[in-house]
């Protein structure tokens, strides 16, 4: 379906493009004052029901966006797949009788929720098939993404930090001290074999002598909807990549087309537009303007279909999924947003609830030595 002719291009025509006016290059006095400090500035504040723009500072600049570009990710998976869509982990093997005559393997998907507790479930559905005991050993099945593991351009910034994205990914590839593991296959193993046999379903580790192997179980993850609010309300970098090399069909880079060609058909937003490498906004690499992320936030406010989940896995300000670092009483509830930051990068995009009822939405993009006070100090004077 043709998303901009079919829901889009209606509402577009009543306004849902964002308009730029020569005030937009008026300069106000805290643009003078963080420029003075070096710093590159993309902002502006909509209307959103008429989309006129009330204030702002080279919106169309592009920028390095870090965690804002989430918006991005999220909303054209959500679009696309939509709310109910899961992920699936496959078990396979020769059964008969109650017995995996050879290897029990188990394929991933994509799931980047598969936890203790959801392999705990994994093994109860395999035991409701009659799955007791296994002949051989666990094997583990990574062709449903391609090698790559790190995303592009996150060299300088996150390879110590996130861990590697592979198809079949247990507890986010970190151990039971929550450090990132290097050798994700092994902990998988361990982690799945451990919690089955716990489950009562033993491994001989015999020698596999062949036969066909069928599908046994097809586990699927937590539905989308709830993927997404993990990826917006804790900034979940690994979920995140999870989805797009899923959405890619196993590549980052056709994940990342995939994201583009979303955007160039339902919102006329060129590749130029949504300049990204990466999902999370891990990457410097990524350019976003402050113009590309509102029109974004707007098109999935009145989008019916998915906007409510889009709208509600945004974290706001008051304490939803923890406390911001912002504390202004004034602004509690008052701010659904995303926020971003990297080494000289800090970000936030979302709603206002202005005091007059009406809503606002806004974009901050900020490059240099900025810090998350400069962002918080541009809110405030928009939302007060």
């Amino acid at each position: 379906m043709n998303i901009k002719r079919y829901f889009f291009k209606p509402i577009i025509a009543a306004g849902l493009l964002l308009a730029t006016s020569p005030g937009a290059t008026d300069q106000p006095g805290w643009v003078t004052h963080l420029q003075n400090r070096g710093i590159q500035i993309s902002a502006g504040l909509w209307d959103l029901s008429t989309g006129k723009l009330i204030e702002g500072f080279q919106p169309d600049l592009a920028l390095t966006p870090a965690s804002t570009t989430k918006v991005v990710t999220s909303y054209a998976i959500l679009r696309t797949l939509k709310p109910d869509y899961q992920l699936a982990t496959y078990v396979l093997g020769n059964l008969q009788q109650g017995a995996v005559k050879g290897d029990l393997v188990v394929k991933g998907g994509g799931d980047p929720f598969l936890t203790n507790e959801y392999i705990w479930m994994l093994a109860q559905e395999l035991k409701s098939k009659g799955v007791v005991n296994v002949t051989g050993d666990l094997k583990l099945d990574q062709s449903a993404f391609d090698a790559q593991r790190y995303g592009t351009g996150w060299e300088n910034t996150s390879s110590n930090t996130t861990p590697p994205v592979l198809p079949l990914s247990v507890n986010f590839n970190r151990d039971a001290n929550g450090a990132i593991t290097r050798n994700p296959e092994k902990l998988a193993k361990e982690t799945i074999t451990k919690i089955f046999a716990e489950s009562g379903i033993s491994f001989e580790g015999r020698k596999d002598e062949g036969g066909e192997k069928a599908l046994i179980v097809a586990f699927k993850s937590p539905p989308l909807r709830s993927l997404v609010e993990s990826v917006n309300k804790y900034s979940n970098n690994f979920i995140t990549e999870m989805l797009v090399k899923h959405f890619g069909d196993g590549s980052w880079s056709k994940g990342v087309a995939r994201i583009q060609n979303f955007y160039e058909t339902s919102l006329d937003l060129t590749p130029n537009e949504i300049q990204i490498t990466d999902g999370s906004g891990l990457s410097k690499l990524n350019r976003l303007s402050a113009k590309t992320l509102t029109t974004i936030l707007r098109a999935g406010w009145h989008d019916f279909e998915v906007g409510p989940e889009f709208i509600s896995s945004l974290k706001f300000i008051g304490g939803e999924p923890y406390a911001t670092a912002i504390k202004d009483p004034n602004l509690r509830r008052r701010v659904r947003c995303k926020t971003g930051h990297l080494t000289d990068v800090d970000c936030m995009c979302g709603f206002i609830h202005m005091p007059d009822g009406s809503i606002r939405v806004f974009a901050i993009l900020l490059n240099g030595p900025c810090t998350k006070e400069d962002v918080e100090y541009v809110l405030k004077l928009w939302a007060n």
